[in-house]
């Protein structure tokens, strides 16, 4: 009998800036890894130098000729994007938000939770008091780019930023967020709002929300107007569940839901095309942290994590769950970088959880015989 040939799946990467460049290096360490001990499946990764240096050289993140290659990809690794020299709206605009509009990556889906031997900064706060998944419009909003200033440079300026809301970016958010609450355990969604004060958009957001709602009796929904919310993060946690937000709301509300699980740095992120007719990008949601970068003192664990979603989206759902019970276990011995209380660098981080999965993967191949 011929063995089943190996899936290859075509990565592209894009390290991008600062300690992004250094997370990605070590997350395909560990993907190569994992490509060893699997033998099942391949990555063809692409590493793409769409930084801030090369911006500054040639005045362009993306290569105006890189889109049809970067569509024939399975998927997009990300790392991190900023840099002192280049003003931030403009990397953000250039780099990170082409990819997500082009693409049609409407949804960011942030998987937010206590990891074991993490500490979150709420007193007696466990892990099975914050477990979160937090779905984010992705392409609409204050982020839809509409807007303009006039008389600049003079006493008299005027900027006006443009929040768009359209049924279909809506419903189809709130549709792919009512599929997540119904998948999980306790079928519970929280939407986040700001009706009160915002008559027209977030009037939309709430009245789609609830016409949706009909369509999964079996789904407990509440609603909270943003700042509520950030409030009840913190003093109440366990209430929380499946979250819905905006998505400058959204983007709010996951950095703090990171912060309160322990760390920036071990939270990761999902920019999904839901119809898979582009590739998704994956990435931690920390920055490029140009003030640690080069010192191989960053978190990889965000990263992993993401990378743990991407091979997930791909169908490889061994390969995921290998890699976050290798994280799981790593960061519960000890094991962990100076954001999480830990005193080991990137690299130490790295080779641990390579260890943990080439020992788990062989102790549960030999518990099949």
């Amino acid at each position: 009998m011929s063995r089943p040939q190996k899936r290859t799946y075509r990565i592209a990467s894009i390290p991008g800036d600062g300690i992004g460049v250094e997370v990605i290096e070590q997350t395909v360490k560990v993907l190569r890894t994992m490509e060893d001990l699997f033998g099942s499946f391949t990555l063809d990764i692409d590493m793409l130098d769409w930084s801030s240096d090369r911006y500054l050289e040639k005045g362009e993140y993306i290569p105006a000729d890189a889109w049809p290659k970067l569509r024939a990809s399975d998927a997009i690794l990300f790392g991190a994007v900023g840099s002192p020299d280049v003003p931030d709206d403009i990397s953000l605009w250039d780099l990170i938000l082409p990819l997500r509009k082009k693409l049609n990556q409407y949804i960011n889906l942030r998987p937010i939770r206590i990891l074991p031997g993490v500490s979150s900064p709420l007193r007696s706060c466990t892990s099975s008091d914050l477990d979160w998944m937090i779905v984010r419009e992705n392409s609409e909003g204050e982020y839809a780019g509409q807007g303009g200033t006039t008389h600049d440079d003079t006493a008299q300026t005027i900027a006006t930023e443009v929040a768009i809301f359209t049924r279909l970016g809506i419903e189809r958010t709130m549709r792919f967020a009512f599929d997540i609450a119904r998948d999980r355990p306790r079928k519970k969604l929280t939407m986040v709002t700001k009706s009160n004060a915002q008559r027209h958009g977030m009037v939309l957001w709430d009245k789609i929300f609830y016409e949706v709602a009909k369509e999964y009796p079996d789904v407990e929904t509440d609603k909270m107007l943003v700042d509520a919310m950030t409030v009840r993060m913190v003093l109440k946690p366990q209430t929380l569940d499946t979250i819905v937000a905006t998505n400058l709301h959204g983007d709010i509300l996951s950095d703090l839901a990171a912060a309160l699980a322990g760390s920036i740095g071990v939270a990761a992120s999902s920019n999904l095309d839901p119809t898979r007719q582009n590739p998704s990008m994956f990435e931690p949601i920390h920055g490029s942290a140009p003030d640690i970068a080069g010192q191989g003192i960053a978190n990889p664990i965000g990263t992993f994590w993401s990378a743990a979603e991407m091979l997930r989206w791909l169908g490889e759902e061994g390969a995921a769950d290998l890699l976050m019970k290798a994280m799981e276990t790593v960061t519960a011995s000890g094991t962990k970088t100076r954001d999480v209380g830990g005193t080991c660098n990137l690299a130490q981080v790295t080779e641990a959880v390579i260890a943990e999965l080439e020992q788990l993967f062989h102790s549960r191949k030999a518990g099949d015989h």
